[in-house]
């Protein structure tokens, strides 16, 4: 059961690091963001400025990459005769590298894109399989809202939160805000250096605009903080599933040193008979751990192996990422020769130092 416990323990952990880290690879990297907040009867505009992207890479620490997104919203794109309606966004130069998004295929868009005001889009695999149902995508037009666009490149798809993907054209803001004679922005996304950073570098950013915007407040959030707060609840579960380990295990140690105990009593005329016929106590003391070690060895196998089925039953059946892990098969086997040997130690001990004569009298 201690060896059950100890390999569950580890089991748990390990599959919901997994998921964890699947909802992570399902989104886009983690980042803060910030959008200037309409007060309450306030006809003040909630947009921003370019301009700050630059004051926060000058005055910003612990940062990685930061970008600025106009939100343009879900727009009517059509091509031919296939019509979807997908998030229009207009994208800064740093919007891969502060969403960690990757081209699937083409390229994205280069400096000279955006000072050369060019009409070009970049769409997410999930509305090039829409739109194109396999064909090539590269180089297709593109009419959003009734404006022709060069498709250049084919991102991944990201989720965002828990919504499903319905697609997205991404463009230069350049493109956009000249078409709107504006330089505003909605939301500013701010990739970190550490994912440990993320709310200080949230309120940090949100301290500096405040000097920009006195008197207004912002909305600060990040995309992975239920993921965060799954983390934690991970963390207080494993340790709390660890000190039912710890326990198990104590149980299984006692109930070992009886078992020990309980043999050496029904076998202490045998302990004397070999101690008279020339076995050392080193012989004794050995014979009996390794008994004892040997009982914990298979008991450990057979928890680990009964663990293991459950585990496999139980991620098949909610589809949970599961693969098999020799570190922690090896882990949970090496607990259980530790208790075994610790646990049998000491009447081990106790047995070999026995006295021949007095051994065999005690019948």
């Amino acid at each position: 059961m201690g060896v059950a416990a100890v390999s569950a323990t580890l089991q748990v952990g390990s599959i919901s690091r997994s998921i964890i880290a699947r909802q992570l690879a399902e989104r886009d990297l983690p980042q803060v963001m910030l959008e200037l907040r309409r007060e309450r009867g306030s006809t003040q505009s909630t947009e921003m400025n370019l301009t700050e992207i630059e004051f926060l890479r000058r005055n910003l620490s612990g940062w990685q990459s930061i970008c600025a997104i106009y939100w343009v919203g879900s727009s009517p794109v059509e091509f031919q005769f296939e019509q979807a309606n997908p998030l229009v966004l207009a994208v800064s130069e740093e919007f891969l590298l502060a969403s960690g998004r990757k081209l699937v295929a083409g390229r994205f868009f280069t400096t000279a894109d955006f000072t050369s005001y060019r009409s070009i889009a970049a769409i997410d695999r999930f509305l090039a399989n829409k739109l194109f149902k396999g064909q090539q995508a590269i180089g297709q037009h593109l009419y959003v809202e009734g404006r022709p666009y060069v498709i250049v490149g084919v991102v991944q798809t990201k989720l965002e939160g828990d919504v499903p993907p319905e697609g997205q054209v991404i463009v230069p803001i350049s493109v956009y805000n000249a078409l709107t004679a504006s330089h505003s922005i909605h939301i500013i996304r701010i990739r970190p250096n550490e994912i440990k950073v993320l709310e200080s570098l949230g309120n940090q950013a949100e301290q500096l605009l405040a000097q920009r915007y006195p008197g207004r407040s912002f909305w600060v959030w990040n995309n992975v903080e239920d993921i965060l707060q799954q983390q934690k609840i991970l963390e207080l579960s494993s340790q709390a599933l660890a000190v039912v380990a710890a326990i198990s295990l104590l149980v299984a140690g006692v109930g070992i040193a009886n078992i020990t105990i309980a043999s050496v009593k029904e076998r202490t005329t045998e302990i004397g008979l070999r101690r008279a016929i020339g076995a050392t106590q080193a012989n004794i003391l050995m014979q009996l751990v390794l008994e004892s070690t040997l009982l914990s060895l298979l008991g450990g196998t057979a928890a680990t192996g009964v663990v293991h089925g459950l585990t496999v039953t139980i991620a098949d059946a909610f589809n949970f990422p599961y693969q098999f892990q020799v570190e922690v098969v090896a882990l949970a086997l090496s607990s259980a020769l530790l208790v075994g040997i610790g646990a049998s130690l000491s009447p081990a001990l106790q047995a070999s130092q026995m006295e021949p004569d007095k051994a065999l009298r005690s019948e």
